[in-house]
């Protein structure tokens, strides 16, 4: 049946009740061993791909296990080990200071609080979002990536470009206990079916729901 014609918010518990029957054990596909870890690898995934950054990180944490180890590195040395992420320059700079940081600051334990993530450099929100939610289990909102943006935009969930503004859409229309889950199971919906380029529409659990908002340049 075509549903097409569901308000917003109708539209959006529709999706939701979808992702969580087709991903029921959707989970963050950075590895990682400790929040740590998981924060490193999350500011590594900026403008690179998950199974890019899984490639890198075990070499970098045998090189340096613990948040000492790699505050004490050489930010040279640092980046020839992420080089292949991209922007890694920057990327190793920020690791560097944010070890230092949460070593001064925080005892050397990744600290639980949007704000003291957010002062750590290369930490924005969705960041902290993905650490918070994943390594604390803490809600502390809906983590909008390149997947999570396209999917709201094109489901007409959101209309806006900026991350934190499509997050604040999100956040409006689903229960703050899916805040995590969604994310996760828009990721892997992103990755498996709705693609930037070629999304495959016809086997989408959301064929009959979705508006197809600037798919083939018009809506569905």
């Amino acid at each position: 049946m075509v549903k097409r014609t569901l308000n917003i918010a109708q539209r959006a518990l529709e999706i939701d009740e979808r992702f969580a029957r087709s991903y029921p054990d959707a989970e963050c596909e950075l590895i990682h061993a400790d929040p740590w870890q998981l924060l490193v690898a999350t500011v590594l995934s900026a403008q690179c791909t998950d199974e890019r950054v899984n490639q890198v990180t075990p070499h970098l944490f045998e090189l340096w296990p613990t948040v000492g180890d790699l505050a004490a590195a050489d930010v040279a040395d640092l980046e020839e080990a992420i080089r292949t992420t991209g922007l890694f320059r920057n990327k190793a700079k920020a690791l560097v200071e944010s070890a230092r940081r949460v070593m001064a600051n925080h005892g050397g334990v990744v600290p639980a609080e949007m704000a003291a993530l957010t002062s750590l450099p290369g930490v924005g929100r969705k960041t902290a979002k993905v650490v918070l939610g994943t390594g604390f289990g803490v809600v502390a909102g809906i983590a909008v990536d390149t997947h999570v943006g396209r999917i709201a935009r094109r489901t007409g969930l959101s209309t806006a470009n900026d991350p934190e503004r499509v997050a604040r859409d999100l956040e409006s229309l689903f229960p703050r206990s899916s805040w995590i889950s969604f994310s996760l199971r828009t990721i892997q919906h992103g990755r498996r079916v709705c693609s930037a380029r070629t999304p495959s529409c016809e086997e989408c659990v959301l064929e009959s729901v979705c508006l197809r908002v600037g798919v083939r340049g018009q809506a569905g």
